[in-house]
């Protein structure tokens, strides 16, 4: 193998093993080298790299032909970025205080016996050389899993790979994105599905429609508007609100209380790498959407904005065509209010005895004596409390009531 560290050892007969001196570290590679395939390293066949004298007696030796694994060469990387244009050392401890360890590092799980286990060994040897100031070298790892088709790990040798430019050109760079980031949770396997990846381009589509079916008709000089990819055409005056129901129609106010929910939502799960969680909540927010029977734009704006970072190429598109010079990449995230965010009412159950009779809906502020009022009143709790003695009314405030009877 040529490719690797060369290891600094030198053979010589009178001396045996004989470590390469510092002051002639490091030993540099030949550039003068024939792959051939064949035989013993191709280091073995660069006469000048192999014949040298031995350091201790000056006598004729040889250097060691193979070289060191290419992890070692590629498991502390990231000490040298601190200090990229240093030439007389690797690193300086100065730059190592300033940037180390690192704060979010995203591997493969194949590498958790290689690559990771090399990048432990040289934290903890550069932290006893004291070069750095911790011994371990990262603050936070996500290993993610592999992607698997009918249940094995794709291989061309299984016959189970998933050509990545049939689905681009079929679907576009945005769904496969998408469906890859929503299918499983990042430290999980992923296993692909076609139906998987058809479900997330026809959600993209609905975006699509849902934002060019809220121009108003003066602002729409598009004509027929191209999704990706290009054989999809959406026209611009076509809705989903044909067959709704007008009881499934949902008030302006409860749509800003649901985006600034998932606002949060979002924003939380991205945090937490949880991208399929942060998925479904814009799926429920598109579904929340549809049953209006008008949207304002700020809020379908905020919409796009959430799903920029999942679907870049449409929503920049659909950013622009909602008026936007300034590129949707360049604009701050969006700010959860609580105080919109906040439920008017919620649900509470009514439990009798510890087992569920009914639940009921309070004001979000209704306190805990209106609460227990509004349970004593249930008419389907009152079936099971009729002619019983109530011994006490337990009020778990904004969760439960639970009435006790004997």
């Amino acid at each position: 193998r040529y490719w690797g560290a060369p290891i600094p050892i030198i053979y010589c007969k009178k001396c045996g093993v004989v470590p390469v001196p510092e002051k002639d570290l490091p030993v540099k590679l030949p550039k003068n080298v024939e792959f051939t395939g064949k035989g013993a390293s191709p280091l073995a066949q660069v006469k000048e790299f192999v014949e040298t004298k031995c350091p201790k007696c000056g006598s004729k030796a040889s250097r060691e032909t193979d070289t060191m694994d290419t992890f070692i060469c590629s498991s502390w990387y990231f000490y040298r970025y601190c200090d990229p244009k240093n030439n007389k050392k690797p690193f300086g401890r100065r730059m190592a205080d300033t940037w180390m360890p690192v704060d979010q590092y995203i591997g493969g799980i194949e590498h958790a016996i290689l690559h990771l286990l090399y990048s432990r060994f040289f934290a903890k040897f550069l932290f006893d050389q004291k070069m750095v100031p911790t011994d371990e070298p990262f603050t936070n790892l996500l290993t993610q899993g592999m992607v698997v088709k009918d249940g094995a790990k794709m291989s061309k040798s299984k016959g189970n790979v998933v050509d990545p430019d049939e689905i681009i050109k079929k679907y576009g760079a945005d769904t496969a994105r998408l469906f890859i980031l929503f299918a499983s949770p990042p430290e999980k396997e992923l296993e692909w599905s076609n139906k998987g990846v058809e479900g997330c381009y026809r959600f993209l589509n609905r975006v699509w429609r849902l934002v060019t079916a809220s121009l108003e008709p003066a602002n729409k000089p598009f004509g027929k508007l191209r999704a990706a990819p290009s054989e999809v055409e959406v026209l611009c005056g076509s809705n989903e609100r044909g067959n709704r129901d007008v009881q499934s129609q949902v008030s302006e106010r409860s749509l800003i209380k649901k985006t600034h929910q998932t606002i949060k939502a979002v924003t939380d799960d991205i945090e937490r790498f949880s991208f399929n969680t942060a998925i479904a909540k814009m799926m429920e927010l598109v579904n929340e959407f549809a049953k209006a029977e008008k949207i304002d734009t700020e809020l379908l704006k905020i919409l796009l904005q959430l799903l920029s970072p999942f679907a870049p190429y449409m929503t920049e598109e659909l950013w622009q065509i909602l008026g936007n010079k300034e590129s949707i990449h360049l604009q701050p995230w969006p700010k959860h209010d609580p105080e919109l965010a906040k439920e008017s009412e919620i649900t509470i159950p009514v439990q009798v005895n510890g087992r569920l009779r009914d639940t009921i809906s309070v004001p979000a502020e209704a306190s805990d004596e209106e609460i227990k009022q509004k349970a004593l009143a249930s008419e389907k709790a009152k079936n099971f409390i009729a002619g019983k003695n109530i011994v006490k009314t337990i009020v778990v405030p904004k969760k439960l009531v639970n009435i006790v009877i004997k």
